[in-house]
């Protein structure tokens, strides 16, 4: 990405074998793809923190993945965090969050790509990534939407891939340094590093907008 990276990557043999797993697993499906964890395993407290966390609220739950997915791009494309913002759910492209629909997600309230639940859970990762106070209209309509645990949860989501992205999009980390044989849960058309080198340099890469 050009600039120097500001915490070095973890060797896989300074992990316990635990964190090695994780390590390949994120090879292997992605998001988190590995570089982020390897930084992450300089703490084990931080390293299964974020794992647990991730896996009971990005993997599991009560709301739908395709809705956390939407607002974790989202908060990529938010916060400009263009390792995170490269990444995409397998799980949520099987039910149909492609290309298009995330290239709108920053104009989801006049998209007629969302539906009005999609809607309502962007409009409150918006809330919380832009620190906004909005009116009771605003909660009526995620009620509307969302049970009580759900909003929970989804709100502890948000908050973790926020709080993460920001952290990530600092240290100048990026894609294929870490088992980067694989472009698996990359964006379509980032599939190694020249390729990915190349949509940098074009004048419609997301992050230049």
């Amino acid at each position: 990405m050009g600039e120097r990276q500001r915490i070095s990557y973890v060797p896989l043999d300074r992990m316990t074998p635990d964190m090695v797993s994780v390590i390949e697993r994120c090879a292997r499906e992605g998001v988190p793809r590995p570089e982020s964890s390897a930084v992450r395993a300089h703490s084990e407290g931080a390293f299964w923190a974020f794992e647990d966390a991730w896996q009971k609220l990005f993997r599991s739950g009560v709301v739908a993945h395709d809705i956390k997915e939407l607002c974790r791009v989202y908060v990529s494309r938010s916060v400009k965090c263009e390792y995170c913002g490269n990444q995409r759910s397998l799980e949520a492209q099987a039910t149909g969050v492609g290309e298009g629909k995330l290239d709108e997600l920053l104009n989801f309230e006049t998209s007629p790509q969302y539906s009005d639940r999609e809607r309502a859970a962007l409009a409150y990762a918006e809330a919380i990534t832009w620190r906004l106070s909005p009116d009771d209209d605003f909660w009526d309509r995620l009620h509307r939407y969302f049970s009580e645990e759900e909003l929970v949860e989804l709100a502890g989501f948000i908050c973790l891939t926020m709080g993460q992205q920001s952290w990530i999009r600092l240290l100048n980390i990026d894609h294929f340094e870490v088992l980067g044989d694989t472009a698996t849960a990359m964006a379509p058309g980032l599939d190694d590093a020249q390729a990915l080198a190349r949509a940098r340099e074009s004048e419609t890469y997301w992050a230049k907008s």
